[in-house]
């Protein structure tokens, strides 16, 4: 399958590791910002076979993750009402809120539903135009495009009815937080290129100059991972600090400019809190004056709800790259899938979810043992 088996093959794994081998001479580490990245890591054990000199860090990359307390509560009463359909990817269904989750509030009776896109939920709204519709719009650059489109869609049909519970993040901002951060480790990234592929790179060069780091485009298959860590310790060997793009069968540096003027007619930079960490400035989006009349947080006034994360729950370690999921003390105990304290043990691009189902329970295998692939 073209662009998946060609980016699985083991011998290509096998040069790469072996030139990332005999460039390292020194202890690097290096974050990657995007949960479908950890988990490719993960998955196929390639964070066990490189040497021990490269370090990988799991960063605030998982869009479900990073969606504060203080959000999916809001969303817990919105999908309460009566009169509410309420619909969302089915990720966010087990993400927990103060005292319960969307599958919960659906058996108790609301109208809570998965949709596969937010077309479909103002699809949902034309058919049932006497119930309010709300779509829970969260997510990265990468998800935000479709989600202003969808409310543009509402506005210019005149669809009164839906409306969008709206929690986006941005990546840069969040790179400046982790860099400025007390005790940051951080020595490079590798950016997500699916983010990349819709806003460019062009607010990485101040970053990486700023920061003197270097940041690598990297895509999602094995042999790209590799691919941007041998790129990324070639230039730290270097002393260099650029960015570099390693994916450019997807990102351009321009990125996508008619995503870009959607976002920029619907959305207006915020700041945002991410869950576990804190508010991050000009982190994200909120819908612009324009659009306001479909913000859901306004139509049904839960802007005031405060929240406490679980004492137990180290999930905002983890997102900032201090400690490894299973270096918590509720990892597979108190917390699993079945019984999440945090949505990092939820969702399907979650750090701890990942070491949950590929058994990174705290022994490390051999390299034999961690990869069928590399």
């Amino acid at each position: 399958m073209k662009y998946l088996e060609e980016f699985q093959n083991p011998e290509l794994a096998r040069r790469l590791l072996d030139e990332i081998r005999s460039t390292v001479t020194r202890p690097w580490a290096l974050m990657e910002v995007c949960g479908g990245q950890t988990h490719t890591i993960i998955r196929h054990g390639i964070d066990q076979l490189l040497p021990d000199q490269v370090e990988l860090i799991h960063g605030p990359g998982c869009p479900v993750c990073v969606t504060p307390l203080e959000v999916i509560d809001k969303a817990l009463e919105i999908a309460a009402h009566p009169d509410v359909i309420f619909c969302s990817f089915g990720d966010m269904l087990r993400v927990p809120g103060s005292d319960r989750d969307l599958f919960q509030v659906r058996s108790q009776g609301g109208d809570v539903r998965v949709v596969y896109s937010p077309l479909d939920a103002l699809k949902i709204a034309q058919q049932n135009p006497h119930r309010e519709v709300v779509f829970f719009g969260i997510g990265f650059e990468t998800t935000a495009p479709p989600n202003a489109m969808t409310v543009h869609q509402a506005r210019k049909l005149g669809i009164p009815n839906f409306s969008m519970l709206v929690s986006h993040v941005r990546v840069p901002p969040a790179i400046e937080a982790i860099m400025t951060s007390p005790g940051c480790r951080v020595q490079a990234f590798l950016a997500a290129g699916h983010v990349c592929s819709v806003m460019g790179m062009g607010e990485y060069p101040e970053l990486a100059a700023r920061f003197r780091v270097p940041i690598v485009v990297t895509g999602f298959e094995p042999l790209d991972i590799l691919e941007g860590i041998r790129r990324t310790v070639r230039q730290l060997e270097r002393g260099e600090h650029t960015v570099d793009n390693a994916y450019p069968r997807a990102v351009r540096s321009e990125g996508n400019p008619a995503a870009q003027a959607m976002l920029a007619d619907v959305f207006e930079v915020t700041d945002r809190a991410w869950r576990g960490i804190g508010t991050i400035p000009a982190s994200g989006w909120r819908l612009s004056e324009r659009y306001r009349d479909y913000d859901a947080e306004h139509r049904f006034s839960v802007s005031g709800i405060t929240t406490k994360e679980p004492a137990a729950c180290r999930s905002g370690e983890v997102l900032q790259g201090f400690i490894k999921p299973h270096e918590c003390e509720a990892f597979g105990t108190l917390c699993t899938p079945r019984t999440p304290l945090g949505a990092t043990m939820v969702s399907s691009e979650g750090a701890c979810a990942a070491y949950y189902l590929y058994r990174r329970l705290g022994t490390t295998p051999t390299p034999q043992e961690a990869s069928p692939v590399v």
